[in-house]
């Protein structure tokens, strides 16, 4: 009875439907369990597990331990360093970065994409070929992180979680592995050279013929081990993209030069024709040669993230009650005490228990003068401490930290396609189609005319217009510019912005918070009652105490009042105002126009200055007059956007006349106050079917719907929570210029995507007719194509200045 293959066990009869065929053998298994683990590893890329195991497998069990090891990814607290929990409602979705190993190009990316959208669970799937990194979200009660894992190397691509120094050891492993592979290359090629001109001097003089056979075996044997290793990421990446049904840019190569390589060994082994061994060698060479170029480039454009994640320190002193110890940063909890000497880089964010000192935050924000910190200021990992020990007590763990936020929503923006870069993906494939289509009918014409050169043509014309520039042409340019945007305190969180900042015609701005300083005073007490002053203002400290809005700031300086109060039963009422119960009495404190004053224009309206009223379930009990001052930098926003041609309107939920004198001193176009949250969004809206783009500007959570509506939009550094989250990217600083920063680089964005684009379809219809005439040999088509690549991306990289 013959023996299962895998596990070695006796095959029972009746048992042949379980073959499988492993390197062109049919194996027998003697189960299905056998059969599908000896698939998987096959599937994996794991065959040679077989060839140099020393004991049969266990039955049904056994994978190769790259397999095995996938598993451990499912271990809480494996995850706990690099997965996050997303979602909302009875839905909750895990997300990670993934490093992925063997990617080329824009071809790739769909190809994972492609395959690993029919796993179920998986919600989404991006893939950025310029940072080599995937983003993954996936319901963890239905799929597995192994699982995922597994779908990458399917499909011959290696994913593992991504970290700062794994990513920087893969990085290193590339550029040694592409030296290596280029080294063998260049010194082959020019002793391929070398036998090369003796065989050119047959053009010349005559040469015996036994010479110039010995000259094309050396040639062979010289060129083999470059065809084998040097050459081997175009073969495999060819592979992966045939496995799948798809035509990649290696497909063109690999084609060419396998096809040059065969008719060099037909023409030495039956000696007859000619050999092409210098062309393939140099080809190969300068095809390295520009991959090397291109993935130093592109590291240089992607590196801004990994800097930001090396600003935080390995190691921490925590104070607890043995004294003081270095421990791991990563290890530092929230409540923590740690000490930070001056000089020296904080470790996590959190709030200052003991000391002053002035901080530079100039890698979160872009400002660069040290900011004054004092006992209850936030401060935040990677800030650097420049005068004066601190104490802090730690809020956040570091893999929540701002620092680590950041760099998750810098990639999310990176993953976040727009528009021109899903064009140049489908460009790019669509264009490998066209091209094999020019190349066949070349090869016709060439063949049916002059014979000896239809081979060598064709193979000038696939070398000569592989579209590695095009599919390069987007993505390099958004990278840079969202690392210059991020180094200048600007955080995208989604990738069309700079599509959008380039065409809108209008900014709309919130008024409070944002062109004002939103620090609002209380300038005057107002009593409507028989309560006293210092009742009033304690009720309302009381309710304010549970909001966020700027107006609620100016009264929570005053809980020292001696007639302190707690609300319960607290409801905020987005864009009116909020009510709870104070000592068992409900009350309200809000605009005239929520608490029935103002009649059809408004009692706000017919008072100068911003006026909030304080109310009871009965009467009105105070009026309190507020005031704010307009950001400096606000006056200079609002001209440069209009002597830039865009249209400016204040949008804004006060409808006292203080937003009428804002509106003036600015000059702003267009005022429109009093609004509610469903106000300002109708109001853009309205907007666009006019056939307006508009940028929004808020920080208020009255401001999150139109936020989230708008073409883009822009939250402040100083805003909540809800309207960071709802907006398309942040101000790190609260410094309007910066949205001229963002403009102005938008526009050179796009620039320079245009040039790329230019110079990529430029480049192949000139050179497609010499390669198509004879006049452009491969090895020089071949040059040209890598030269074409570098200058894409260096073009690109000028963003990053």
């Amino acid at each position: 009875m013959t023996g299962c293959f895998h596990c070695g066990e006796s095959v029972p009869d009746g048992s042949a439907d379980y073959a499988l065929e492993i390197k062109g053998i049919v194996q027998p298994m003697c189960c299905p369990g056998c059969r599908a683990v000896a698939q998987t590893i096959l599937e994996c890329g794991l065959a040679s597990y077989y060839e140099h195991r020393t004991a049969p497998g266990i039955k049904g069990e056994l994978v190769p331990s790259e397999l095995a090891a996938l598993t451990h990814y499912d271990l809480a607290e494996v995850q706990q360093d690099f997965v996050v929990e997303t979602g909302s409602g009875s839905q909750t979705l895990r997300e990670i970065q993934l490093s992925v190993e063997g990617l080329t190009c824009a071809a790739c990316a769909w190809l994972i994409e492609r395959h690993l959208t029919k796993l179920p669970g998986l919600h989404y799937v991006n893939v950025n070929t310029t940072t080599h990194r995937a983003r993954i979200k996936w319901d963890p009660a239905t799929l597995s992180l192994s699982d995922i894992l597994k779908g990458f190397a399917k499909i011959g691509y290696r994913a593992y979680p991504f970290q700062t120094h794994s990513q920087e050891a893969l990085y290193a492993r590339e550029v040694r592995s592409y030296m290596f592979r280029m080294a063998l290359a260049g010194l082959g090629s020019m002793q391929v050279m070398m036998c090369a001109v003796a065989l050119y001097m047959d053009l010349f003089i005559s040469v015996e013929e036994e010479f110039m056979i010995y000259f094309k075996w050396i040639s062979l044997l010289l060129s083999t081990p470059i065809m084998i290793y040097s050459a081997q990421p175009f073969y495999v990446g060819a592979w992966r993209s045939l496995k799948q049904g798809h035509l990649s840019m290696d497909v063109s190569v690999s084609l060419a030069l396998i096809g040059a390589f065969a008719a060099s060994i037909w023409a030495t082994v039956f000696n007859t024709g000619e050999v092409y061994y210098d062309s393939i060698t140099m080809f190969v060479f300068f095809l390295l040669l520009g991959r090397l170029l291109e993935l130093r480039a592109r590291r240089k454009a992607s590196e801004s993230s990994s800097n930001l994640a090396r600003l935080v320190p390995i190691m921490a002193t925590r104070i607890d009650e043995d004294g003081e110890q270095e421990v791991a940063a990563k290890t530092l909890r929230v409540g923590d005490r740690v000490r930070v000497l001056a000089g020296a880089t904080l470790p996590a964010d959190g709030i200052i228990v003991a000391g002053t000192a002035s901080l530079d935050e100039s890698m979160l924000t872009g400002e660069q003068l040290p900011l004054l910190k004092q006992g209850g200021d936030p401060v935040y990992a990677g800030t650097i401490n420049t005068d004066a020990p601190l104490e802090i007590r730690v809020s956040h763990a570091i893999e929540e930290s701002r620092l680590a936020q950041i760099m998750r929503l810098q990639d999310s923006a990176l993953d976040d396609k727009p528009a021109i870069a899903q064009l140049a993906d489908v460009l790019s494939r669509h264009f490998i189609l066209v091209l094999l289509l020019i190349a066949a009918a070349v090869w016709t014409f060439w063949h049916f005319h002059e014979p000896q050169r239809a081979f060598w043509v064709t193979l000038a014309v696939l070398v000569a217009t592989c579209p590695c520039a095009l599919s390069l042409a987007t993505p390099t340019a958004l990278t840079s510019a969202t690392a210059n945007l991020t180094r200048n305190g600007i955080l995208l969180r989604r990738g069309h912005v700079l599509d959008v900042l380039t065409r809108a015609n209008r900014v709309v701005m919130d008024k409070t918070g944002t062109l004002t300083t939103g620090n609002i005073s209380l300038v005057s007490t107002q009593l409507l009652a028989e309560l006293s002053e210092a009742d009033c203002l304690a009720i309302a400290c009381a309710l304010e105490s549970h909001s966020e809005h700027p107006i609620a700031r100016a009264f929570k300086h005053l809980d020292s009042t001696d007639a302190l109060l707690t609300a319960s039963e607290v409801t905020p009422v987005i864009g009116y105002g909020i009510q709870g119960l104070v000592a068992g009495t409900q009350y309200r404190i809000g605009s005239a126009r929520w608490l029935g004053l103002a009649g059809d224009k408004g009692q706000d309206n017919q008072e100068s200055g911003l006026a909030i009223y304080l109310a009871d379930d009965r009467r009105l009990l105070a009026r309190f007059t507020l005031a704010d001052t307009v950001r400096a930098d606000a006056k200079a926003l609002i001209a440069a956007f209009q002597a830039a041609g865009l249209k400016t309107t204040i949008l804004t939920g006060d409808g006292s006349t203080e937003a009428d004198a804002v509106a003036r001193e600015l000059g702003v176009d267009e005022l429109v106050k009093g609004m509610t949250p469903d106000g300002k969004l109708a109001y853009l809206k309205a907007r666009e079917a006019a056939g307006d783009i508009s940028i929004m500007v808020g920080d208020g959570i009255n401001d999150a719907p139109v936020l989230a509506g708008a073409h883009a939009s822009f939250a402040m550094a100083g805003g909540t929570d809800l309207a960071k989250n709802s907006a398309d990217a942040i101000l790190l600083a609260d410094d309007l210029s910066r949205l001229l920063t963002a403009r102005t680089l938008a526009l050179r964005t796009r620039k320079i995507i245009k040039e790329n684009f230019a110079w990529s379809i430029g480049y192949n219809l000139l050179v497609l007719p010499l390669a198509a005439s004879g006049w452009l040999p491969p090895y020089l088509a071949a040059a040209g194509m890598s030269l074409s690549s570098l200058i894409v991306v260096t073009n690109s990289m000028r963003l990053n200045r």
